[in-house]
């Protein structure tokens, strides 16, 4: 079979195949995908279902630093050279993930330039991200916090329209990406609700009203500590 050229190749066709160095994996909710201090050699991809990023301190502190979903990758540091696992990672959902070798990885990556290119634009986008929690976690009050996590969650910003928050995700989860309790994130989440900002219907739907607060700098979101 002849090899696809750079304008037949699909990165995403490529990546939800079984082939060599690639393996199409299934994990049931709270399964861990792998565990800090696992050897890593392999980076996966989430063809469908969330898998949420732990990571624990040497103090015994565990903190939930990501919630991934489908399109993105996770496990990179490998092709870093990280020898170990930094973080834990979780399925809050049943999963399909594609697991691909390092190996499997570089060549692609110099074979493939439109491989190359979703795989860069993942890095810049997860990048910018880090960047702006960081300001978020210095600069920003927890009830932003958790009034911007909402709307990540909810995919305000990307195409179509914003999709309800997974009933999975619960407000220890919350608690812990925001860096606050959990009596405060249900007391910001009932605020929210009372205020017509988000409702519950078995999961949570965020309103463009959340958005507009947020980026209005209201004063219902102006909480201090």
């Amino acid at each position: 079979m002849a090899k696809p050229t750079k304008d037949t190749f699909d990165p995403k066709a490529f990546l939800a195949k079984v082939g060599a160095g690639k393996t199409i994996l299934e994990f049931h909710k709270n399964q861990h995908v792998f565990e800090q201090g696992d050897v890593a050699d392999t980076v996966f991809y989430i063809q469908r279902g969330k898998v949420k990023l732990t990571v624990v301190s040497e103090q015994g502190k565990e903190a939930v630093v990501a919630i991934l979903e489908p399109g993105q990758f996770f496990g990179e540091g490998c092709m870093n050279g990280h020898p170990l696992r930094i973080a834990t990672t979780t399925a809050i959902e049943d999963c399909v993930i594609t697991s691909i070798t390092k190996e499997a990885m570089l060549a692609a990556i110099h074979d493939e330039p439109t491989f190359s290119e979703l795989f860069m634009a993942y890095l810049l986008t997860r990048n910018s991200r880090i960047e702006e929690d960081l300001i978020d976690q210095l600069f920003n009050s927890s009830e932003r916090r958790l009034a911007r996590l909402l709307l990540l969650l909810a995919n305000f910003g990307k195409e179509g329209s914003p999709q309800p928050i997974s009933p999975n995700i619960s407000q220890e989860t919350l608690a812990e990406m925001v860096g606050t309790t959990r009596s405060r994130v249900s007391y910001f989440m009932n605020k929210f609700r009372k205020l017509g900002l988000i409702s519950y219907n078995g999961h949570i739907e965020v309103h463009n009203s959340l958005l507009s607060a947020v980026l209005h700098e209201k004063p219902q979101l102006r909480e201090s500590e």
